[in-house]
C-alpha cells in the first residue's frame, strides 16, 4: 500500500513538473509550432530584451489585480495600471484566463512578444516585458496617459482634439505603418491586421503609438506580396478584398488606416447601429458625401472649429481618407505616400495656426 501511494505521488509530481516546465519554457518552442514566420536574422540581431516577470511581481504591481487599478477591458481580457518595484508606471494587459490556454490565444500572445520585442519606432508602443507563469499570460507596456484614440473620439468623457492635433495623430500612425510595411531593418514587411482607433494609444502630448500586434503577420521572403490566411480583425475595418479572397496584403492596413482617418474627420464610429440604416456604415456614408464636396461639412465632426483651421486642409485630408478606402486595393496609396501627404499637411497647419494667432 505504501509503495502504491509513493508511485501515485511520484506520478502526480512528474505531471506537475512537466506542466510547470511547459509554462516557463513556452518561448523555446519553435516559431513553426505557432505557425509564425520567423523574423529575419537582421531584425533578430537588433532585438530589444523583454523582461520576464513572475506572477508574484504582477500581483504586487497591480495590488493583486485590484479593480481600483483597472484601466479597461475587452474581448482579450483586462488592462491594469501597474507600478513596478522600480517605481515605473506601466500598463499591464492580462489575457482572460478562460482564453489564455487556447491555441489561438497562445499564438496571439507569442506573436505580440516576438514582434514587439524586435521593433523600435517612436510611434509603436514599447513592450517592457511579459509573464507566462502557470496559466497566466500577461504583457507589460509603457504607460500611455491619454488612453486610446477611440475613447477621445467616441467615449462619454472626451478631451477636445483640435484639427492640427488630429492631423498629427494621423501622421504618427502613418509613420508607424510605413515603418512596418518597409520591413524593419530591411527584413520582412509586417502587416498589423488589426489597426483601429482603440489600438492607437496617446501619450501626454497626444503623440500616437500603435499597439496590439496579436494578429500581425509577416510577409514571407519570395515573390508573393500577400499571405493567404483566414479573415481576422475587427468589423468595420475589414478590407473588402481581403474578406473576399483571404489574401492579406499591406493594403489591408491602408484600408483600416483610411477608416481611422474618417473617424478623425467625422467623430463617428465605423459601424454605428444607433444611426439610420444609410448612416450606419461610415465608409459607405463617406463615399457618398465625398463625391460632392459641398456635403463634406454635413459629416464633419462638430468638435472641429472651421474658424481655426484651413478648409482646404480638411478637403485634402478627406481626399486622402477616400483614396485609402477604395475598393480596388491597387488604387490605394502606399503608407509612404500617406506619410508624405500628411507631413505636408501638418507643416502647412503649423504655419497656418501661427499666422492666425
Amino acid at each position: 500500500m505504501h509503495m502504491l501511494s509513493l508511485k501515485i505521488f511520484t506520478s502526480w509530481r512528474k505531471r506537475k513538473q512537466n506542466k510547470d516546465s511547459e509554462d516557463t519554457i513556452w518561448l523555446r518552442k519553435p516559431l513553426e509550432y505557432y505557425q509564425i514566420t520567423p523574423l529575419s536574422p537582421i531584425i533578430r540581431s537588433a532585438a530589444t530584451v523583454a523582461i520576464i516577470f513572475t506572477l508574484k511581481e504582477m500581483r504586487q504591481a497591480t495590488r493583486n489585480f485590484s479593480y481600483d487599478m483597472l484601466l479597461g477591458e475587452g474581448g482579450f481580457g483586462r488592462v491594469y495600471r501597474g507600478v513596478l518595484s522600480s517605481g515605473q508606471v506601466v500598463a499591464i494587459k492580462q489575457m482572460d484566463p478562460a482564453l489564455s490556454r487556447s491555441a489561438q490565444a497562445e499564438r496571439e500572445f507569442r506573436v505580440e512578444v516576438d514582434i514587439l520585442s524586435r521593433l523600435n519606432h517612436p510611434n509603436l508602443v514599447k513592450l517592457i516585458g511579459y509573464c507566462a507563469d502557470k496559466g497566466y499570460r500577461i504583457l507589460v507596456y509603457e504607460f500611455m496617459r491619454q488612453g486610446n484614440l477611440q475613447e477621445h473620439l467616441h467615449g462619454i468623457v472626451r478631451v477636445r482634439m483640435d484639427w492640427c492635433t488630429r492631423v498629427g495623430v494621423a501622421l504618427g500612425v502613418a509613420k508607424a505603418l510605413e515603418y512596418l510595411h518597409a520591413g524593419p531593418a530591411t527584413g520582412n514587411p509586417v502587416i498589423h491586421r488589426d489597426l483601429k482607433s482603440s489600438n492607437i494609444l496617446l501619450d501626454e502630448r497626444f503623440q500616437p503609438k500603435v499597439s496590439d500586434f496579436g494578429l500581425a503577420k509577416l510577409v514571407p521572403f519570395g515573390s508573393k506580396t500577400y499571405v493567404s490566411t483566414r479573415v481576422l480583425g475587427t468589423f468595420g475595418y475589414f478590407d473588402p478584398q481581403y474578406t473576399a479572397t483571404g489574401q492579406l496584403t499591406v493594403k489591408c492596413d491602408v484600408y483600416a488606416f483610411g477608416v481611422v482617418l474618417l473617424e478623425l474627420l467625422t467623430g463617428r464610429r465605423p459601424v454605428d447601429a444607433s444611426q439610420s440604416v444609410r448612416k450606419q456604415n461610415l465608409v459607405a456614408l463617406a463615399r457618398e458625401c465625398l463625391k460632392d464636396k459641398r456635403k463634406l461639412k454635413t459629416i464633419l465632426d462638430p468638435e472641429i472649429s472651421l474658424e481655426s483651421c484651413s478648409w482646404g486642409s480638411v478637403k485634402k485630408f478627406a481626399n486622402l481618407a477616400s483614396n485609402c478606402v477604395r475598393e480596388d486595393d491597387n488604387r490605394r496609396p502606399t503608407m509612404r505616400e500617406c506619410v508624405r501627404d500628411l507631413d505636408q499637411l501638418y507643416m502647412f497647419l503649423a504655419v497656418h495656426s501661427r499666422s492666425i494667432r
